[in-house]
């Protein structure tokens, strides 16, 4: 949510980053949050100026009825001034509730306006026009067939679609065995590599107030994601970014306790409407998993810097399982409204010969702390708003696409990279159960 005295002095601005977001329909928000604003202002002013004359006129009745006690004329001058006060006192009550009223609209208008994004995102309307940066590994393709991702896993007698079909519908899955154990292990491998880098390990609230929800992510982004309580101000989260960075609402944070770098598990909850929809087959896109995430809570001059060592962290945490990835800068058209700038890290996948997204690495600015109210004193003592930057450590099951299409062997065996062998009871392999 951008500042409202931003949009006041910089209108053009404003509108020129909305078009390069493809998003001309909310170009006429600028003016309509301008006129809100002025609006809302010339209230503000009048109800200051009727409190101010509210005090003299007070005192004014005051001196008069003590005059009156010697000049019976000064009480009808009396009555009048209270006339006076009361019809001010009618009109103050009407500016209050305009003020009320024009303050919300302003806030939901505010909240469509997406944020100001980085100079260096590259400029599409869509997704198609990400832009790979730079690829780690070498993107093999085997000389043998890999078979769909749930095939392997059957291979194992890992995965029961059917049954989680029959009990909660499409979009579920049972994991059993090795592969349940797998799943487990990357998220402990995940756990533990951030731990290594200095972040605090958290398990988070899976629940959280719409007011909350409001401050973490887009009003589109939450109709199209998230699953509400019936009958309770709670929201399942769809990734605990949004606890996590919800932790921190309404607080002033000491400036030496800037950075605060975190990683936290969760499940997660999605309705995934849209295009894309639930995947029939497979477990890429479904309505729960588990994820580790990396959050970031900085100074302003440090989020650049902290951008950069998150995406490359989710780079070696996956070349060190053996798989292969790239860096996919998001063009304007595809990046969310509260981000600046952000990028996915793309695993290569064998069978299918090309790279799917595995991570997410997003700079939010200010967009979330504002919205929340995150700040901290400079040392002018002055108040400021922290940034908020988050990225995907670990997410299975798809990660787990990626990483039996990788380490799949002729024999239908699955390598373990050394390091996971010990969250795996020391196997240096999975063997097929038929």
């Amino acid at each position: 949510m951008l500042d409202i005295r931003f949009i006041r002095e910089n209108p053009e601005v404003v509108r020129e980053n909305i078009r390069k977001k493809f998003q001309d329909a909310k170009l006429p928000l600028v003016d309509e949050v301008i006129d809100l604003d002025a609006r809302r202002r010339a209230a503000i002013a009048e109800a200051d100026q009727l409190r101010s004359e509210r005090n003299s006129l007070s005192k004014q009745i005051g001196m008069l009825m003590g005059q009156a006690k010697k000049d019976p004329s000064k009480l009808q001058e009396a009555e009048a001034v209270k006339a006076k006060v009361k019809a001010q006192a009618d009109r103050l009550a009407e500016l209050e509730s305009q003020e009320t009223e024009l303050e919300d609209a302003l806030h939901q208008k505010l909240l469509l306006i997406p944020q100001i994004i980085d100079p260096s995102v590259p400029l599409g309307p869509d997704d198609s026009c990400n832009v790979e940066v730079e690829r780690f590994g070498e993107a093999r393709v085997p000389d043998f067939p890999i078979p769909y991702h749930t095939e392997i896993m059957e291979s194992f007698n890992g995965i029961d679609l059917d049954a989680a079909g029959r009990v909660s519908g499409n979009g579920f899955y049972y994991l059993l065995g090795d592969i349940a154990r797998l799943h487990e292990a990357v998220l402990a491998y995940g756990r533990d590599f951030m731990i290594d880098k200095g972040f605090t390990y958290c398990i988070p609230p899976f629940m959280i107030h719409g007011n909350v929800v409001e401050g973490v992510m887009s009003q589109t982004d939450m109709d199209g994601m998230m699953y509400k309580i019936e009958g309770e101000d709670l929201y399942l989260i769809g990734t605990s970014e949004h606890s996590m960075i919800g932790r921190f609402i309404d607080q002033i944070m000491p400036a030496d306790k800037l950075p605060q770098t975190l990683t936290s598990y969760s499940p997660c909850f999605r309705k995934e409407k849209g295009a894309h929809g639930i995947e029939e087959r497979g477990v890429y896109r479904i309505h729960q998993f588990e994820k580790q995430e990396m959050i970031v809570v900085c100074k302003p001059e440090e989020s650049r810097d902290w951008y950069e060592k998150l995406w490359r962290y989710s780079v070696e945490l996956f070349r060190s399982l053996d798989i292969p990835v790239r860096q996919l800068e998001c063009c304007s058209g595809d990046l969310a409204d509260l981000k600046v700038k952000s990028c996915d890290i793309e695993a290569w996948s064998p069978r299918q010969q090309k790279f799917f997204e595995v991570c997410s690495c997003s700079n939010l600015g200010d967009a979330q702390a504002r919205r929340l109210r995150i700040r901290y004193k400079d040392e002018n003592g002055k108040m400021q708003l922290c940034h908020t930057l988050n990225n995907t450590c670990v997410a299975p099951p798809r990660m787990l696409i990626a990483f039996l299409e990788n380490n799949l062997q002729p024999d239908g065996t699955v390598l373990i990279p050394e390091v996971l062998r010990p969250y795996m009871g020391g196997k240096d392999r999975l063997i097929p159960k038929r």
